[in-house]
């Protein structure tokens, strides 16, 4: 019989370093400081040269933008949640939903978001890719405006309630709530500020409980 060859088995290549970079970067900027986040530090924290952070990026103002662009947790799922939502449920519920979410998110980037005033270079690249990519806080309030428009139109939301400033209040309320926080280490009840701050926008709606 006539026994096959077998071909041994392929090394596979190790796999990359990447997203453990940018995980690594992302604690430092949350621990020590965006001035204190040098390319020695970040190898340092992953555990390799740091030559090998330069095979997936070409340098330091890179890398730190790369942190910024994509290890950021993205408000697009619960704001998506929140425009299949009209009509369900009560305009408050929902909005509380996507207002919880919008805390969490501004929560974990609040730290950097801020550090980036101190450095004007990536501030800029960090700017443009916004720009590039039409991404940043403009895009999030006008969703939450559309859904605001879109409960008005079905008579659940007064259509006395201007939709801009609603949202913009919305996002502008949860990022500062996550500010205060972070600036004094202690935790503040987001969801009883929560709770005030939309029965105190809805009140006069048909369906706001």
């Amino acid at each position: 019989m006539n026994q096959q060859k077998q071909e041994p088995p392929k090394p596979r290549g190790r796999p990359s370093r990447r997203p453990q970079i940018i995980a690594a970067t992302e604690n430092l900027i949350r621990s020590q400081g965006l001035a204190s986040v040098t390319t020695r530090a970040i190898a340092a924290e992953v555990g390799c040269s740091e030559g090998a952070l330069y095979v997936h990026f070409k340098g330091r103002l890179q890398l730190l933008l790369a942190v910024l662009e994509e290890s950021l947790p993205d408000m697009v799922v619960p704001l998506q949640t929140l425009e299949r939502s009209v009509g369900k449920a009560t305009p408050k519920r929902n909005l509380e939903k996507a207002l919880r979410a919008m805390f969490t998110f501004h929560t974990r980037v609040a730290p950097m978001l801020c550090a980036l005033f101190a450095d004007p270079e990536l501030l800029a690249a960090y700017r443009q890719s916004l720009v590039n990519h039409n991404k940043g806080p403009h895009r999030a309030i006008s969703r939450i405006r559309g859904y605001i428009r879109a409960e008005q139109e079905l008579g659940r939301i007064h259509k006395d309630i201007d939709a801009q400033s609603a949202a913009t209040m919305l996002m502008a309320g949860s990022f500062f709530h996550a500010f205060v926080e972070q600036f004094t280490g202690k935790a503040d009840r987001f969801d009883a500020f929560s709770k005030a701050l939309l029965t105190s926008m809805l009140r006069g709606s048909s369906v706001s409980a």
